[in-house]
């Protein structure tokens, strides 16, 4: 091959990749209005459950320990003491989201129940206070409690047997399991026993009140 030959072969090659930056350019355009279309499906479902979920109320929130009646906050709810009483129990941790109790991917997305967050637990005798920084706290009164166990997966997150922590509770018409996994999930066992305690104590409670 004469030294001319190499010299065209070359520039060959150079144009070759030049001209592909054409392609290159425009498979990373048709990509990013892919993942733009894909994030704006999302967006318009995630508003679409938002609405067929505007019947659920308000979250409730956790009973002032210091407010007395009449200065400042609303009113307990019915069966709720004023103040939360001290902690049982403590955890830190993730809060993964809510769904409809028994279907794991029917996702609650009203009142910021969607979003995924860090989550400081505290169970008292008033009941179970959720914390989020970044979102919405809430706070689920003990006589509003159904059930607590131990699961792998709710709302599209999927773990370990056991590694995920699920707490059902009532609010409104509906029944919501509700999942969170602590930074030390050896005591979702503890938080699984203390919930069921505390609800049999409050069923059987109510009953003897009757």
């Amino acid at each position: 091959m004469t030294y001319a030959s190499l010299i065209n072969l070359a520039a060959e090659e150079k144009s070759a990749e030049v001209t592909n930056w054409g392609g290159r350019i425009g498979w990373l355009v048709g990509l990013a209005l892919f993942v733009a279309l894909v994030y704006w499906l999302m967006r318009q479902g995630w508003q679409w459950r938002g609405r067929l979920q505007a019947d659920l109320p308000d979250l409730p929130t956790r009973p002032s320990p210091t407010a007395a009646p009449g200065e400042g906050g609303e009113p307990p709810l019915p069966g709720m003491p004023e103040a939360p009483g001290e902690a049982k129990l403590r955890l830190s941790g993730r809060y993964h989201g809510s769904t409809t109790a028994g279907q794991w991917l029917d996702r609650i997305v009203a009142h910021g129940l969607g979003v995924r967050s860090k989550a400081e637990l505290t169970l008292t005798d008033a009941g179970l206070d959720v914390v989020r920084p970044g979102a919405n706290d809430f706070f689920v009164p003990a006589a509003q409690l159904r059930e607590a166990r131990l699961d792998k997966g709710i709302a599209g997150k999927v773990l370990t047997e056991g590694g995920l922590l699920v707490v059902t509770w009532s609010h409104g018409d509906r029944l919501i399991d509700s999942g969170f996994r602590s930074d030390r999930a050896e005591q979702h066992a503890a938080w699984v026993e203390a919930i069921n305690s505390m609800i049999i104590h409050t069923t059987t409670t109510e009953g003897a009140a009757r």
